[in-house]
């Protein structure tokens, strides 16, 4: 194998992150691969509105995932549309293998392949998804104000969303299955202060309806008995819980007691050359423009970091005609 068969750097993930990665690599020469197994964009495709990130006041979803992945398009980004199976970190090279059988050789990886908020698993959820239902107060909680909203869930992140929706929405229901939270007890003293937030103890969702204007009923069930209900609401966030797809994260690598991976400033994680960005990553918040900014930080760091070995190797070095 030589120099011109190896990659500067490999891309895993086509989302904002691994987008916004692509553009800053191409504009700084590296010789780069963007592999996808779906549609550029990744979850933003499914927003039906965005009007957070800076710079655009409104915006459709999968609008803005084609305008991320035009961009990187017009510095020439080579794409393959094949899922990644693997990462096998080595000391010459890191390895990525496609389910379609090919092995890429590359000096650094960039994983970017995000997370996944667990789902209620029942009628409606997938349906309205953008419709009525959410998994983020702080993207959509907007489009609730002064409606009344459901939030499910009984831990710390839930009872954080219940009290932001809580400044938006006209009246918030915080749903759960027990009949006691298992939120830190500084915020279970705040939902219980607030009185825009009314506790339904022992209840989960069974069903989610919708009209035409999206989502206005829901199903409950008293988990004691049994007995079922019907609820007009407006909107549903749901918080319980998310999951990093970490699958192709190498052995090695550090990881938290969630499985979120644990990097420095840079993105950088504990294997020389392979970076996580996004919703992978171990960090305080997750939105667009925070996985857009991971992303060009590890494509700058992963910029130096290949400059570095190549300078060390005496690659891509001029020489001077005998004379």
């Amino acid at each position: 194998m030589t120099d011109t068969d190896i990659y500067d750097l490999v891309i895993i993930g086509g989302g904002p992150g691994g987008l916004s990665a692509a553009i800053y690599a191409m504009r700084g020469a590296l010789k780069t691969v963007l592999i996808e197994k779906g549609i550029p964009g990744g979850q933003v495709n499914l927003s039906d509105e965005v009007e957070n990130y800076p710079g655009l006041i409104h915006a459709n979803g999968a609008e803005l995932a084609m305008k991320f992945a035009e961009h990187a398009r017009v510095y020439g980004l080579e794409e393959i549309n094949d899922e990644a199976i693997a990462v096998e970190p080595g000391l010459d090279h890191h390895h990525v293998r496609l389910a379609g059988g090919r092995n890429i050789a590359a000096h650094s990886v960039i994983l970017a392949t995000g997370g996944t908020p667990r789902k209620l698993d029942i009628p409606g959820e997938d349906d309205y998804y953008g419709k009525g239902v959410s998994y983020c107060a702080v993207c959509d909680g907007f489009f609730f104000r002064n409606k009344q909203v459901i939030v499910v869930g009984g831990g710390d992140s839930a009872c954080e969303e219940g009290l932001y929706l809580a400044k938006l929405a006209e009246q918030v229901y915080l749903v759960h299955r027990r009949d006691a939270l298992r939120a830190s007890r500084i915020l279970q003293q705040r939902v219980e202060a607030d009185c825009k937030i009314e506790v339904l103890w022992n209840s989960v969702l069974t069903e989610i309806q919708a009209g035409a204007d999206g989502v206005n009923q829901v199903r409950l069930q008293d988990t004691r008995n049994g007995d079922q209900r019907d609820m007009s609401i407006d909107g549903i966030f749901i918080f319980i819980g998310f999951e990093p797809n970490n699958q192709l994260v190498p052995k090695g690598v550090r990881l938290s007691t969630e499985g979120f991976v644990i990097t420095d400033g840079q993105c950088a994680t504990s294997i020389p050359g392979i970076y996580a960005i996004g919703d992978l990553r171990e960090k305080y918040a997750r939105q667009i423009v925070i996985s857009a900014a991971d992303g060009c930080t590890a494509a700058l760091s992963a910029a130096h970091y290949v400059e570095t070995r190549k300078a060390g190797s005496g690659a891509d070095t001029c020489e001077l005609p005998a004379t």
